[in-house]
């Protein structure tokens, strides 16, 4: 055995070469042998292994390293100072949003525990119905809500459904009730349009415009002492505080509810134009078709009307309404909810309105029975109501020709210009009203109720109406003369005469026909300007009259109705009269028709809508039997002449205002009194006409089909006999005339004998 114990001995070649290369060879070959070197000391593995890894990772040098000192600049200090402003505003925001998170999900959770179940808010507020007759018994037109209600989705058109949701909110069915896409988008728009942020297009979504619709929860109370339109009106607010409010409710209603049930919340409610609230009412009332056989043409019509249904519907404007339904169309299509065949089809076959709903819309007078209605029904109440009323409907298609006829054949084409009349009796029973040139309408802007213009000289009346109460007569005299009124603190006031001529002497009857502007204002300051606002008051021209001498001229404003039914009472002999349009009112109960009084139905004795529109007296019989006879001579040697009726006698008075803004008659045979308005609804003076022009002329067009077979009844009237020395009130005292001894005047009361004693110097001597 060897001495290694067993073991191959370790083979190592010999170092024939040393490091250098030349060098070692010579050695090699001639020098002294090199002594051997010392055997290497035998080393464990892990140490030859712990030195090989020494060898080939060289050891780190450290050297300790000072830190370069923090320079604090300008620069430096500014950095630090936005690093603490935004880890402060970090802070701070993080911390409000929480504390904002909580105070929102606590508001939802409180609204979401007040929300009753959703059959509950399908119609909190149903009425009956109301029908109409005329003054024969006639049926002419239905309004209200007396279709069933919309319970689920199932109910509607899949149609109607895509279109409400194409028009008013694509995103419906993604949002959590509250789209700040939406808002950002109306502000936008509102700010280009050069409006606030807030005013104008308001980003809501369909939940929200059903919050609002049901009040935010908030149920009508008439005890609270706000009418329902009040209360409407109140929902309807758009401060900021209820657009929070508003979008909480929001919220809570998408918790609480599915979206096909705020829609169904939606279709119930939502107002249509029409007096139809709710799709379903909406459909019958314009095609006469249920809700859920609605066409794509006829539901984009009906969503169309969402943004301004009185605008829009289209018994006030069929082409308007169709315009915009196919911008409906436009943006279903758009949406992918019809094909390209069918927004062809929808466009090419537009919605049109029913048979029924075009005999049936009952126009203008319809509009202003239901917004004049006795208290009973504006408080709601779910009975049917029957509404007999004064409407001649042979008297209402005379007054829409006429107004058509004249439009057709003497105004230019393009003329946005409006005219508006009233045909009544003399004890105020309204038996036509148009209220503007587009006659078959209904939820329109009513001209004769509604808008409230300058008088001009339709106004005059009233003030000889004073004077012949204090009794002057008919050919008492005036000098129409330059004549001055002095006003504290101001210039004088000095009026003109249309025709910038003075007539001299004229009597009362002559200056009122020649609608001279200077007898009239003189005999006005004679009287006294309170003794004809109270006169024209009492007639019935209820709104804030003018208080300078410019009252007689009619700077005051007030409307067609007004106007009208102040004439009539001229006519009826001196005694006012208030416009009314409902005869009798009946109630559909479980227990059978209910007749009503309609004073007790108005709540308050005396209510505009009330039988009976004749009041108390306001001029004596004799003064208004004088006023017919000067009214009369207007039409036949005045300003009216064109509105003469052959034999029939006719009296009235025109009327034109400040750069022909507005152009009036007003008139009346012994049968009927008609008031006729033209003018531009935004002021634009009118071209060419005045009061004597084309409103005469509709008055005319108008009278002569309402008289036709009517016999011919003279107007109550007396004819003046002539004095030996008639008075003269109104010449100024500086006019060349003749000193006379005065005549005896009429009997007056004593308080305008001292009246005449105080301001005789006003007028001219008589003669």
């Amino acid at each position: 055995m060897s001495s290694t114990g067993g073991k191959r001995p370790i083979l190592r070649a010999d170092k024939r070469y040393s490091s250098g290369g030349a060098k070692a060879a010579a050695g090699k070959a001639g020098s002294k042998p090199t002594p051997k070197k010392a055997a290497p000391k035998k080393v464990s593995k892990a140490a030859s292994n712990k030195a090989a890894r020494s060898k080939a990772k060289p050891k780190k040098t450290t050297r300790k390293t000072r830190r370069a000192p923090v320079r604090r600049g300008p620069i430096g200090w500014i950095r630090g100072l936005i690093g603490f402003v935004m880890r402060l505003i970090w802070l701070v925001f993080w911390r409000t949003s929480l504390v904002a998170g909580l105070v929102l999900a606590g508001a939802v959770f409180f609204f979401y525990a007040q929300l009753p179940p959703f059959t509950e808010q399908i119609d909190g507020r149903t009425r009956g119905s109301v029908t109409m007759m005329d003054r024969e018994g006639e049926v002419f037109a239905w309004r209200g809500e007396q279709f069933d209600s919309i319970t689920s989705i199932d109910q509607v058109s899949p149609d109607l459904k895509n279109a409400v949701v194409a028009a008013e909110d694509k995103r419906f069915y993604w949002h959590l009730g509250v789209s700040p896409r939406g808002v950002a988008s109306a502000i936008r728009i509102n700010l280009s349009e050069g409006r606030s942020a807030l005013s104008g297009h308001g980003g809501s979504t369909l939940t929200q415009q059903t919050a609002k619709l049901l009040c935010l929860g908030v149920p009508y109370d008439p005890s609270a002492g706000l009418t329902e339109a009040q209360y409407e009106a109140e929902c309807r607010r758009g401060t900021i505080g209820r657009k929070l409010k508003e979008a909480v409710y929001s919220l809570a209603m998408e918790l609480k509810y599915t979206k096909d049930e705020i829609l169904v919340i939606y279709f119930n409610r939502a107002y249509l134009g029409a007096s139809a609230r709710g799709f379903e009412a909406a459909a019958q009332r314009y095609f006469g078709v249920p809700a859920r056989n609605l066409d794509p043409a006829q539901a984009a019509m009906l969503a169309g009307l969402l943004p301004a249904p009185t605008r829009y519907a289209p018994t006030n404007n069929l082409q308007r309404s169709q315009d915009r339904a196919d911008t409906v169309v436009r943006l279903m299509y758009d949406q992918g909810y019809l094909s390209e065949a069918e927004r062809d089809q929808a466009w090419a076959h537009p919605a049109v309105l029913s048979e029924a709903a075009q005999a049936q819309t009952g126009g203008y007078f319809a509009d202003w029975v239901m917004d004049s209605r006795p208290e009973l029904f504006s408080r709601g109440t779910a009975e049917d109501m029957l509404l007999r009323t004064t409407l001649d409907q042979g008297i209402q298609r005379s007054a829409e020709e006429a107004v058509q006829f004249i439009f057709q054949e003497k105004v230019k084409a393009g003329s946005e210009a409006q005219a508006a009349i009233v045909v009544m009796s003399a004890d105020g029973a309204v038996r036509a009203m148009v209220g503007g040139r587009e006659t078959r309408v209904s939820g329109a802007f009513n001209r004769a109720t509604m808008a409230k213009r300058q008088t001009g000289s339709s106004f005059k009346p009233f003030v000889y109406a004073a004077a012949m109460d204090l009794g002057y007569g008919p050919l008492d005299r005036v000098t129409d003369e330059p004549y001055c009124v002095e006003i504290p603190g101001q210039p004088n006031y000095c009026p003109k005469n249309y025709s910038r001529e003075f007539k001299g002497r004229v009597t009362l009857t002559e200056a009122l026909a020649s609608s001279l502007n200077i007898p009239a204002v003189k005999i006005s300051e004679f009287v006294g300007r309170e003794n004809v606002r109270k006169i024209a008051s009492d007639f019935g021209i209820d709104n804030e009259l003018a208080v300078g001498p410019a009252l007689a001229l009619g700077v005051s404003e007030s409307t067609l109705l007004e106007m009208s039914g102040a004439y009539a009472g001229i006519l009826n002999g001196g005694s006012s009269v208030t416009p009314y349009g409902i005869v009798e009112l009946q109630l559909e109960t479980a227990y059978g028709p209910v007749d009503l009084d309609l004073q007790a139905a108005n709540g308050t004795p005396g209510n505009d809508m009330a039988k009976g529109g004749i009041g108390e007296r306001v001029i004596t019989e004799q003064a208004a039997r004088n006023l017919v006879y000067m009214m009369s001579r207007v039409v036949e040697a005045g300003t009216g002449q064109r509105a003469k009726l052959g034999d029939r006698p006719a009296a009235g008075k025109t009327g034109t205002t400040q750069a022909a803004r507005d152009a009036w008659f007003i008139g009346f045979t012994a049968d009927y009194v008609a008031g006729v308005w033209m003018g531009y609804d935004d002021n634009t003076p009118l071209s060419g006409v005045t009061g004597g022009g084309l409103p005469t002329e509709i008055w005319h067009e108008a009278m002569l089909r309402i008289h036709e077979g009517l016999p011919v009844t003279p107007l109550p009237m007396d004819l003046p006999q002539p004095t030996a020395a008639p008075r003269s009130p109104g010449s100024s005292a500086t006019a060349s005339s003749t000193p006379q001894a005065p005549a005896q005047p009429q009997k007056r009361d004593t308080v305008a004998e001292r009246l005449l004693k105080e301001v005789g110097n006003i007028f001219g001597r008589r003669n």
